[in-house]
């Protein structure tokens, strides 16, 4: 089989710890780049661009920002609408109050002010943790919500925000094919940073948290420090994602974009991808975005079209059923089937 690890040898502890240390798997990434850089842009048309491809790595980069927090740091929250709808207000009003500021840098910004919010709303792991937790963070949700409401000088006093011409260096962004470009470039250098910090000593704090905080504690590990800083860094990946959101996909958009929905629709991303997994991230955002075209699309090629009344009520009991089926039969989701995968490929012809 090509998938075997027969031959490869680690003469460095540098070797041995490296991202992808199996040949085949950094082949893989390579590939995997390529086609999305170059392959991609030959084939694509605009509907690919803006309806599938911009959409699902903008939502996995969130679901990766859900996932530091509660897949690796074990810290649950419903409020991940509200720090995307905190990076969308923040990078719209840099470019309107801040004469000449680069796009790219009020959306970097944005982030900054998303995790100075999580950490406020952050506070409270400190004292509470699980469903109370997540009732919290719930109520995150709702107040910002109520707040990009009620309080219009964020919206510059109009009903919508509308993001401006995306000019970054002297170099139009506005094609689809260039917003794909540089959605990808902002998605791939975030999750190589986080790969990286997952793998380091701020990583392997947040997991001895998650696996109990108690013993975590006692062999001196700060919980303050470290919990905050994992609200911090996860905002920090909402708020990105929610000004891209806005500026890239949306154009212009109203509080409600940003609702408890999409907060949902973000933590199903993380279950049912895989919690504590990176490319969990990304596969449950292909399930989750996917689904529903396809329950709207596959009926009506084979001249079966459905209402859009049911096509919602099927997307539910789908993704309900798939969340119930994961945490009982294989909790870490699409992650773990696809580590199966090729842990049977290596032992190939004595799977187990």
């Amino acid at each position: 089989m090509l998938y075997r690890e027969t031959g490869q040898f680690k003469t460095s502890y540098s070797a041995d710890q490296a991202m992808f240390p199996i040949l085949q798997d950094r082949i893989g990434i390579i590939l995997i780049l390529v086609v999305a850089f170059v392959g991609v842009p030959m084939v694509a048309t605009q509907y690919t661009y803006t309806g599938l491809l911009i959409p699902f790595l903008i939502l996995a980069l969130a679901a990766i920002g859900l996932n530091l927090l509660t897949g690796y740091c074990g810290q649950v929250s419903l409020g991940t609408g509200g720090f995307m709808a905190v990076g969308a207000y923040a990078a719209y009003n840099l470019v309107l109050r801040v004469p000449d500021i680069n796009i790219l840098l009020a959306i970097f910004m944005a982030g900054g002010f998303a995790a100075l919010v999580g950490v406020l709303f952050g506070l409270p792991s400190l004292r509470i943790k699980g469903f109370y937790l997540a009732v919290a963070t719930l109520a995150a949700q709702f107040f910002l919500d109520w707040v990009f409401i009620r309080i219009k000088w964020f919206t510059n006093y109009q009903t919508n925000a509308n993001a401006p011409d995306l000019v970054i260096f002297g170099v139009s962004f506005n094609s689809p094919a260039n917003r794909y470009i540089l959605v990808l470039s902002i998605v791939c250098l975030m999750a190589l940073l986080a790969k990286n910090l997952v793998r380091s000593r701020v990583g392997r704090a947040w997991m001895a948290v998650r696996d109990m905080d108690i013993a975590a504690e006692i062999i001196g590990i700060r919980l303050l420090h470290t919990k905050l800083l994992a609200f911090a860094v996860s905002s920090f990946y909402c708020g990105v994602a929610g000004a891209l959101w806005a500026f890239v996909h949306l154009g212009a958009w109203e509080p409600l974009t940003f609702d408890v929905n999409r907060s949902f629709q973000v933590l199903f991303m993380v279950i049912i991808g895989g919690l504590g997994s990176l490319l969990g991230s990304f596969l449950g955002a292909a399930f989750i975005f996917t689904v529903p075209i396809l329950i709207n699309q596959v009926p009506a090629a084979f001249g079966m079209p459905i209402s859009t009344a049911l096509a919602a009520h099927l997307e539910a009991m789908i993704f309900g059923s798939l969340i119930i089926f994961f945490l009982i039969a294989e909790p870490h989701g699409f992650a773990r089937l696809w580590q199966i995968g090729k842990e049977k490929l290596r032992l190939w012809p004595f799977p187990h």
